[in-house]
């Protein structure tokens, strides 16, 4: 079993790949499926900016992409190259609606880190309390 700490540690080795030529500002992701397995992602800078890809949505594409589609957390830690990881790095709207797609909003939980002793915990309806998803549509 993970702990929040080793996701942490995850989440800081993805940072390190990220690749941000544009914004200089570099996002680690640590997404902790049901059945234990750990799909780590970076963001992923494109000239063309609407083709830049969320450190978390990488990490859910991964999984996705290798069968898995039911998680229990993600662990997100960002920051500028230069002046490092000095606050939450909060997943922006796109990254809360691929994670409405597959996780229980009222049990998924999102974990935000500066460090391995600091870090905030919420729900995925503490961030994204009327979310739109399958229920919405059936």
């Amino acid at each position: 079993m993970n702990t929040i700490k080793d996701t942490i540690q995850f989440a800081m080795n993805a940072r390190k790949k990220a690749y941000t030529p544009y914004s200089h500002f570099k996002v680690g992701a640590c997404l902790v499926a049901k059945n234990g397995q750990i799909f780590t992602g970076c963001n992923i800078e494109n000239a063309g900016y609407s083709s830049t890809n969320c450190a978390e949505r990488t990490a859910f594409f991964k999984a996705v992409s290798e069968g898995v589609q039911e998680f229990d957390s993600i662990t997100i830690i960002g920051g500028s190259e230069k002046k490092g990881i000095q606050d939450f790095c909060p997943p922006c709207g796109v990254c809360l609606q691929v994670m409405m797609e597959f996780c229980d909003p009222e049990k998924f939980q999102i974990i935000l880190a500066k460090s391995n002793e600091e870090y905030q915990i919420y729900t995925l309806k503490d961030l994204l309390p009327h979310g739109f998803g399958r229920a919405n549509l059936s």
